[in-house]
């Protein structure tokens, strides 16, 4: 039985994609980009915010980080709240916690957002550690916020430990941190990347997730 569950927030436990897009969008438009359809910004859901810009609008280091500045100013006061928690999460949480499982969130979302949100929404309660990125750029890469969200854990078996998350991203820092991954393809990754990245696990719903962690 897995003893330690890891969750990643965004695509995961709550579906971001209209606070998230709509402050990227915002973002762009101060950085001098006009994108009329936020429905194509969904690929900034999951990796760092950082290596999107660079990588999907060919920003500079500087430029990317103007971006991401921007990004905050909606974000931080709005976009946080657009947000909403899938359907059975939060009752899977629930029964996870009675059971005696320690649940964490690792996100590379930046930690005091993630607190926000999970607040707002009433999950805070059933997470023991919660472990995002920091405002300066640090810790953005997933397998990193796993190993800092495993540091208090020294003594634990690995092979009692699972994360869960809904892009490869999250799939290769477990693997980089050798624990087992589950990977949910109700969130923002696509079949064909979650299936490439190879995880142990594939669900397509949090029903689908809920048994198996019943099973396991």
């Amino acid at each position: 039985m897995y003893e330690i569950i890891l969750f990643d927030l965004d695509g995961t436990l709550t579906d971001p994609k209209v606070g998230i897009t709509l402050s990227i969008q915002y973002a762009l438009e101060k950085m001098g980009i006009k994108e009329e359809d936020p429905d194509v910004l969904t690929p900034f859901i999951g990796p760092p915010l950082l290596e999107s810009f660079k990588e999907i609008y060919h920003m500079s280091d500087q430029e990317a980080a103007q971006a991401i500045a921007y990004y905050r100013e909606r974000f931080s006061v709005t976009g946080l709240y657009e947000n909403k928690v899938y359907g059975g999460m939060e009752e899977l949480l629930d029964s996870l916690k009675k059971q005696g499982r320690k649940l964490i969130v690792a996100t590379s979302k930046p930690t005091e957002f993630s607190v926000k949100i999970l607040e707002h929404f009433g999950l805070k309660q059933y997470f023991a550690v919660i472990v995002g990125s920091n405002f300066d750029g640090t810790r953005t890469e997933k397998s990193d916020v796993i190993q800092f969200a495993l540091a208090g854990e020294n003594d634990t078996d690995l092979s009692k430990v699972v994360m869960i998350g809904d892009r490869k991203y999250d799939v290769d820092g477990a693997k980089k941190n050798h624990i087992d991954v589950i990977a949910v393809s109700y969130g923002y990754g696509s079949q064909e990347e979650l299936a490439a990245a190879d995880p142990n696990y594939i669900v397509s719903s949090v029903a689908e997730l809920t048994s198996l962690l019943g099973k396991l």
